[in-house]
């Protein structure tokens, strides 16, 4: 039987004694600590000498951080299909898409009978295994519509709620020996889990002949299921005694046709000695990979991830599949992946893209650019993906995906220096960087990712105390449009580094940024409901009194025009930057007079707790027609023009969100972002099938605008970027664009022309 070209994967079986729990867990650290990839255990839950399987598991991934875990196999008629498909995709949730799904149909039935559970023939049991199956896939795919809904024999589910979601693509492995379970592994599971002792070598042609026809029959490519094998009764030695009992060099050459003849590309050590763990991880593991892969080039073996019809009819034209590299595969994303729902579209913006790259280095970040460049369509860079004006997803195209650069670090603790990935979301940094009594100066949602908020400006609720987003910064790194890694500070790349700061998406790819973190631990938020009836004068109340609040004090404010015979209503969200409640209260109380109250309520919290998590899956809501001006401050004719707007129903949402204080500290021409001077940043949403009315009320404020902010604008063109980057700023822009993108690569956020063009 060819090589399937799998990569190799190692792993440990482990025995879950409950005589010693600790020996259990510190074998899966060791497991991490040798270099293997995944601690599997076994899966007897009518034998009291073993500790729950499952809550093992919980144990030793909250105990690791690299490798994956798995029961080997799990005994699905004491686990019904329905909870373990819930505790599964939460473990996998809670561990960082680290587990996988090994099942087997059942054995030692008067254990299984005497716990109450069903005692089944050989053949019900696979076809309770199949049901099971089928109702765990549904589980996870919340994409579908409607509730689970399996009538089989052994399991049923009427509409049962789906999700949540894994964080990964849990593959399903089976422990199959027979017939019936090696057709169900070819036309269902991911994964086929023998151990040696119960399958010998010279049947496993016959095994693999099986599971491919059905796999073929089931429209699958049968290197869809991969071949996995458990070691047991091994030992290394000094010396050889025979099959797997001898020296490193001698299980490499036992293992090496295992691969190349029969297929089989995962190995799991059953073995709780630690030090045959450690030499299998470092002698064994990387020898055999080097063995196979030179056997592999030699022979021209395929190894790029296999697919079943429906997913290659799904892909795009313009797009060389198979040319993708190697670095990237792995997590690359396309149409017909389970994981293709979760990351086609943007917070507003929906997506149909032809593949997602998900790189986790700068230098996988130039491969994936270089490799998108040559491709005959669109490219989109995505952060968080979270920007009201969209333009993190596309049709058919490549999306560069930067959620794997998540690393939040501190590097120094007392100058407060922090590294922040460019893919982390800004409730990760902040809860990252809490436990150190600091924190960013970020946007009002957590889900926002950092790459947009660096790259643009960054207002958020510790603006007026601690300045913008990119006033903390002090380096980036950046991947260029012709594939270069540079650092951008202020002795290094200065021009790059100062356009970067306020129009990054048209420079390179933001991987990563150093900044300097304010010392903030918990903040007063408080939170008002006012009614707006009286919309001019509330308005203008609203822009004295936030014109006389301590810098301490960052306010933004939220209203909406009246719904069923009521007038319009203002939610704000005013924030004290610091933990003095008394300061605290006598800066907030002039916001009462601000208007009626309707509803008030204050509270000292942490910073990470007043941001809005929102790290799920973006499902692409519409893009609204949203406009974006800066004011210098709200005047009579300004808060008339704006109740004007309200009232008239162009705009179903208008967001006063302050600036000031230490913002306006920083020199206008510090930063690409030039607006130093003004106090409100102003944005107004509309259907874009009002979009025109929405312009004509917009057009009223044209002497009132003073610059804008393009992270709340869906308009592009020559005269907003005149509007967002005033003057010599554009002009000095154009000119860095000429000698770092002259071909104009990044054209798709707010585009900058080269000088010359």
């Amino acid at each position: 039987m060819p090589d399937y070209g799998h990569p190799l994967r190692f792993g440990t079986f482990i025995t879950p004694s409950a005589g010693d729990p600790e020996r259990a867990v510190a074998l899966g650290e060791l497991t991490e600590a040798a270099g293997l990839d995944l601690a599997t255990f076994q899966d007897h839950p009518y034998n009291p000498g073993f500790l729950d399987t499952w809550t093992l598991m919980t144990w030793v991934a909250a105990r690791t951080g690299r490798i994956s875990v798995s029961g080997n196999v799990l005994n699905l008629p004491l686990r019904g299909p329905a909870m373990l498909a819930r505790q599964a995709a939460s473990l996998d949730l809670l561990s960082g898409g680290r587990f996988e799904l090994g099942l087997g149909a059942g054995a030692f039935w008067d254990g299984i009978a005497a716990m109450g559970g069903p005692r089944l023939t050989p053949g019900q049991s696979v076809a309770a295994l199949s049901e099971g199956i089928d109702i765990i896939r549904q589980a996870w795919d919340t994409d579908a519509r409607g509730g689970v809904r399996v009538d089989g024999e052994h399991h049923r589910v009427s509409g049962m709620k789906r999700g949540p979601a894994p964080a990964h693509d849990i593959g399903i492995h089976l422990g199959a020996y027979k017939p019936r379970m090696l057709r169900l592994t070819g036309a269902k599971a991911d994964g086929w889990l023998p151990s040696l002792g119960y399958l010998e070598i010279a049947d496993a042609p016959g095994a693999n002949r099986i599971i491919d026809e059905a796999a073929q029959e089931a429209g699958r490519d049968p290197r869809m299921v991969r071949r996995m094998l458990n070691l047991s009764g091994g030992a290394l030695l000094p010396t050889g005694r025979g099959f797997l009992q001898g020296p490193a060099d001698q299980w490499v050459d036992d293992l090496l046709p295992l691969v190349l003849e029969h297929g089989f590309s995962t190995f799991i050590l059953g073995s709780d000695d630690p030090r045959t763990i450690q030499e299998f991880g470092a002698e064994v593991a990387p020898a055999l990979r080097e063995a196979v892969e030179k056997e592999r080039a030699s022979a021209g073996t395929a190894t790029g991830p296999a697919r079943a019809a429906a997913a290659l009819a799904a892909r795009c034209p313009g797009i060389d599949y198979d040319a993708v590299p190697e670095d990237l595969r792995g997590h690359a994303v396309e149409p017909g992946d389970r994981a293709y729902t979760r990351l086609r579209h943007g917070y507003m913006q929906s997506g149909r893209p032809g593949l997602v790259l998900r790189p986790e280095s700068a230098d996988q970040v130039a491969e994936a650019l270089g490799y998108a460049l040559d491709q005959d369509v669109p490219l989109n860079v995505r952060s968080g993906g979270h920007g009201i004006s969209g333009r993190s997803t596309n049709d058919g195209g490549v999306v560069v995906d930067l959620s794997r650069m998540n690393r939040v670090e501190v590097l120094d603790p007392d100058t407060r220096r922090v590294r922040l990935g460019a893919g982390a979301r800004w409730s990760e940094v902040a809860a990252a960087l809490h436990p150190h009594g600091l924190a960013v100066s970020s946007g009002d949602h957590g889900g926002v990712g950092v790459g947009g908020i660096a790259t643009t400006g960054g207002i958020g609720y510790l603006g007026r105390a601690h300045g913008l987003t990119i006033d903390h910064i002090t380096a980036m790194e950046v991947v260029t449009a012709d594939g270069r890694v540079l650092r951008a500070a202020a002795d290094e790349n200065p021009d790059l580094f100062w356009a970067m700061r306020g129009a990054g998406a048209n420079f390179g790819v933001l991987t990563s940024v150093e900044a300097v973190a304010a010392p903030v631990g918990d903040v007063v938020l408080a939170q008002f409901a006012y009614d707006a009836s009286r919309t001019a004068g509330f308005l203008r109340a609203w822009g004295e009194i936030t014109a006389a609040a301590p810098r301490e004090v960052t306010a933004f404010l939220i209203a909406a025009p009246g719904r069923g015979g009521s007038g319009p209503v203002a939610r704000a969200m005013v924030v004290h930057a610091g933990d003095d409640t008394d300061a605290a209260v006598a800066a907030l109380e002039p916001f009462l007079k601000a208007g009626p109250v309707l509803d008030q309520s204050a509270q000292l919290a942490p910073y990470p707790a007043i941001l809005p998590r929102g790290e799920g899956p973006h499902t692409g809501a519409g893009v609204p027609a949203s406009r974006s001006g800066l004011l210098s401050e709200v005047s009579e004719d300004t808060a008339r023009t704006l109740a004007g707007m309200l009232a008239s129903g162009a705009t179903y949402f208008m967001q006063l969100r302050q600036v000031g204080g230490a913002v306006n500290d920083v020199p206008a021409d510090a930063t690409a972002y030039a607006h130093r001077h003004q106090a409100q940043s102003l944005a107004a949403l509309a259907s874009p099938r009002t979009a025109a009315r929405l312009d004509e009320r917009w057009a009223e404020l044209d002497g009132a605008i003073d610059g804008m902010y393009l992270s709340f604008d869906t308009r592009t063109g020559p005269g907003v970027l005149s509007l967002a980057f005033p003057g010599p700023a554009l002009s000095r822009l154009r000119g860095i664009k000429a000698q770092y993108d002259p071909h104009n690569v990044f054209d798709q956020n707010f585009p900058i022309e080269p000088a010359g063009d």
